[in-house]
């Protein structure tokens, strides 16, 4: 959160109507002064936040209005984003080929030509594992920033997608231990430059720089540490578009559990405190599966239960 021209470390209370100012609460507490410190103090920094929590020093306590939410997590030290919703792959292929063909003299033949490669079928390997791609971690977003698309790309688009916080460093993880990695949960949109990926990935070689680019992931509204999220694969999820639904799905459709997740990238590899995996999109998720587009000034609201809404406005740079 940002308060007096500072950012600080908070917690919403009163279903978000007020928030704790952790840090102002314990300003010479070096754990409370942001959100990397929190999480690396592990359950000493938990702990210090819960009883202030407890007592809600009245000094510290302020309308929600009054601040501005930011990233929660606006440096993790590592971003992957994962495929743990597989269902959403086979219709975002499908969709990629259909953009691919586009230009040709027949778009209809070259399409179905496309598909018969075979090379726009889901891979068994990723309903067998997770798999994932590094993500920019040094452009992340948050509430209410504006997605600002480069002057290369004119198909911007969102992607509902489950952030998951690490809390611990680790190697070897196994997945009946797993669930303890994980600090807490977030909402991430993975926003896309689709007529960029349509172009790089006929190299197939992943969506390069159709995922990276200045505020291509955003993290929020907050982080619900995992004690307090009572089961994140039951979660109703949704994207609205300048308040239409667009996309609606819910968590149980994902193929694999972030702990199955922590369990595979930890095999013979160090998980760091402070990364955060995406878990893919979920079904219907993005309006690419759905032959949507997001026009200039469109604002996109990510709901998902539990942990509240993503909100930020969208732009393309020759309009802006």
């Amino acid at each position: 959160m940002r308060t007096a021209g500072a950012d600080h470390v908070g917690a919403l209370l009163d279903d978000g109507h007020s928030v704790l100012d952790l840090t102002a609460a314990a300003p010479d507490a070096a754990d409370l002064a942001s959100m990397r410190a929190l999480i690396d103090a592990g359950d000493d920094g938990l702990s210090r936040a819960s009883e202030l929590l407890r007592m809600r020093p009245s000094g510290a306590v302020v309308p929600a209005d009054g601040v501005a939410l930011r990233a929660p997590l606006p440096d993790p030290v590592r971003m992957r984003d994962c495929t743990l919703f597989t269902e959403h792959l086979a219709p975002a292929f499908q969709a990629l080929a259909r953009l691919q063909a586009g230009s040709a003299d027949d778009p209809d033949a070259e399409y179905e030509r496309l598909l018969a490669t075979g090379r726009y079928d889901l891979p068994e390997v990723l309903r067998q594992q997770p798999a994932y791609y590094t993500c920019d971690h040094l452009a992340v977003s948050g509430p209410g920033d504006e997605i600002v698309a480069p002057p290369d790309s004119q198909q911007l688009d969102y992607e509902l997608e489950l952030g998951v916080v690490l809390g611990r460093t680790a190697q070897d993880v196994p997945a009946e231990q797993a669930d303890s990695v994980i600090f807490g949960w977030t909402i991430l949109n993975d926003w896309s430059l689709r007529d960029i990926q349509a172009r790089i990935m006929t190299a197939t070689l992943g969506p390069g720089l159709a995922k990276d680019f200045p505020g291509g992931t955003t993290l929020g509204p907050c982080i619900v540490t995992r004690d307090e999220l009572t089961d994140p694969y039951r979660l109703d999820m949704r994207a609205l578009v300048n308040g239409e639904e667009w996309s609606r799905g819910n968590s149980s459709s994902i193929t694999h559990r972030a702990e199955d997740a922590v369990a595979v990238f930890s095999t013979g590899r160090t998980l760091h405190a402070g990364e955060v995996l995406g878990s893919g999109t979920v079904l219907g998720g993005s309006g690419f599966e759905i032959g949507r587009t997001l026009q200039d000034g469109d604002t996109v609201e990510l709901h998902v239960e539990g942990i509240g809404v993503l909100r930020n406005r969208v732009r393309y740079s020759t309009a802006a």
